[in-house]
């Protein structure tokens, strides 16, 4: 098989901003060192490796669901929407995909999901870092939107300073309202208890 799509994403666990997959073919012959899961390699390398991937791939797709369809779907039907916009958004049809796990319904081709398949697959790995760095630069320009909420620094992700934005502010347009710690219904919930 020279047809094989890897596909991950990055975004689910955040209270703000999209969901967002990739699906990356890479050339059998064009190795790249250093492919690893996105989340355990520094921001500088993982910006090195997205120009690799884009430049050495045969193809790649991506697909992004943003907050508002999260929330009426839920998370893990908006990942799904987001695979398999980025499986569609590939130049070529793939002949194989593997997955990070996540099971999808009517695809062309056969998949296989893989535990922890960002760090057994270098197709997956790829998309794990073009899904990453994707939306870091969507929440970098959310941060020049919305600075208050510091969206650069943390992505969106339930920290502390994030926590405290929200509190303060409420929530902007990026928000997930039906997450746990976002305002809902003029009520803030934090871990369970209500602020």
């Amino acid at each position: 098989m020279t047809r094989l799509a890897g596909l991950d994403e990055a975004g689910r666990g955040p209270l703000a901003g999209p969901v967002v997959a990739s699906a990356v073919i890479l050339a059998p012959d064009a190795r790249i060192r250093g492919l690893d899961d996105s989340k355990r390699l520094l921001p500088e390398e993982r910006d090195r490796l997205f120009v690799l991937i884009q430049a050495r791939a045969m193809a790649v797709g991506v697909g992004i669901v943003d907050s508002e369809t999260i929330d009426r779907v839920n998370i893990l039907q908006a990942t799904r929407l987001a695979m398999q916009a980025a499986l569609t958004a590939l130049a070529m049809e793939p002949e194989l995909v593997l997955t990070d796990f996540v099971k999808l319904d009517g695809l062309g081709c056969p998949q296989q999901n893989l535990v922890e398949g960002d760090r057994r697959s270098a197709t997956v790995a790829a998309a794990s870092i073009v899904a990453k760095v994707t939306r870091d630069r969507i929440m970098a320009d959310a941060d020049r939107m919305y600075p208050e909420y510091g969206f650069g620094r943390h992505k969106g992700y339930p920290t502390e300073e994030h926590r405290l934005a929200l509190w303060r502010h409420g929530p902007c347009a990026l928000h997930r309202r039906t997450f746990n710690g976002v305002w809902t219904q003029g009520t803030l919930v934090f871990d369970g208890e209500e602020d």
